[in-house]
């Protein structure tokens, strides 16, 4: 079976969509650094270049990795930025709820089982869940995971960057966790859900998670969702390759230098840089930015390192 997401939107600098409503998405794990600052101004650009929403989505789905205070200091680098989104926050950790009675229904329909198979288990099939839990669809006694039936199908979709991009997601990861053995939602199902729940209709984010999209993609599928377009942005990594995150100890943003800052990832995106005359002001930056966005510009590859 192949399923075909037609969601490509290439545009002219000045090419309008209808109705277009679009979001960033951090998680509290840390301060902002120059690679989140770069997806944040893709998105907010890609949104009002469109006269269209910019939304705000806070995924403080995993307590264990958060750090106290990384989501109120991400809301006010966002805002030293300029990038102020339109409708109040999301917070993923509110809506266990709204994830609770999807995997219900996923449970009911059997398109999702119980799972207690170890991660020595998973490894030994070279990390893609081969179905063994396939039969099991009531609750075990002790832990368990929630997995989704991945059916053998190819995915084919149309990146804005990218270009065109197939995966069979039962191939490459299996059946993939909706619920973790410590009751935590798992990310495929909670941005699913949340885009669905946010009406977004384009998503401009890192290419890290291009890998990730037909998994998102064959999930709305099966919910009867809308599928979002998608558009992924080279990726910052430094001298050895590696992504930067907090997780690498990419430094933080630095609010005093946002001009600087913004200038930086306008640079990173192959955007015109405004006139020297009005570099010194965050709202003139912006201004300029949007008026001469295009997706077009951005590099059609999966990384940049930086300097280069």
């Amino acid at each position: 079976m192949d399923i075909i997401a037609d969601n490509s939107h290439k545009q002219s600098p000045r090419d309008s969509v209808k109705n277009y409503r679009g979001r960033f998405a951090p998680s509290p794990t840390g301060p902002l650094h120059t690679g989140s600052l770069i997806s944040a101004l893709a998105s907010y650009l890609d949104a009002k270049s469109n006269d269209g929403q910019w939304l705000l989505r806070i995924e403080d789905l995993d307590p264990p990795r958060e750090i106290p205070g990384a989501a109120a200091a991400i809301l006010a680098s966002l805002r030293a930025h300029g990038l102020q989104w339109d409708e109040q926050p999301m917070w993923q950790s509110h809506r266990h709820a709204d994830y609770q009675c999807i995997i219900d229904r996923l449970l009911k329909t059997d398109n999702a089982y119980y799972c207690t198979c170890s991660r020595s288990t998973l490894r030994t099939s070279g990390g893609i869940y081969l179905g063994h839990c396939r039969d099991q669809h009531r609750r075990p006694d002790g832990e368990s995971s929630i997995r989704l039936y991945v059916a053998d199908s190819h995915i084919h979709m149309a990146d804005a960057i990218q270009g065109s991009y197939c995966q069979n997601p039962a191939a490459a990861f299996g059946d993939f966790v909706l619920r973790r053995k410590d009751l935590l939602y798992a990310y495929q199902l909670a941005v699913v859900a949340d885009d669905e729940a946010q009406s977004i209709t384009h998503i401009v984010r890192g290419s890290d998670l291009l890998e990730s999209t037909p998994r998102q993609i064959y999930l709305q599928k099966l919910l009867a969702y809308t599928t979002p377009h998608y558009a992924h942005i080279p990726i910052i990594t430094d001298a050895n390759g590696q992504k930067f995150s907090k997780q690498t100890f990419a430094a933080p943003l630095g609010n005093n230098r946002a001009t600087d800052n913004l200038l930086t990832a306008l640079i990173f995106l192959q955007q015109p840089l405004p006139p020297k005359s009005i570099q010194g002001s965050v709202t003139n930056i912006l201004e300029w930015a949007i008026e001469h966005w295009s997706l077009s510009f951005v590099p059609e590859t999966l990384a940049i390192t930086a300097g280069k």
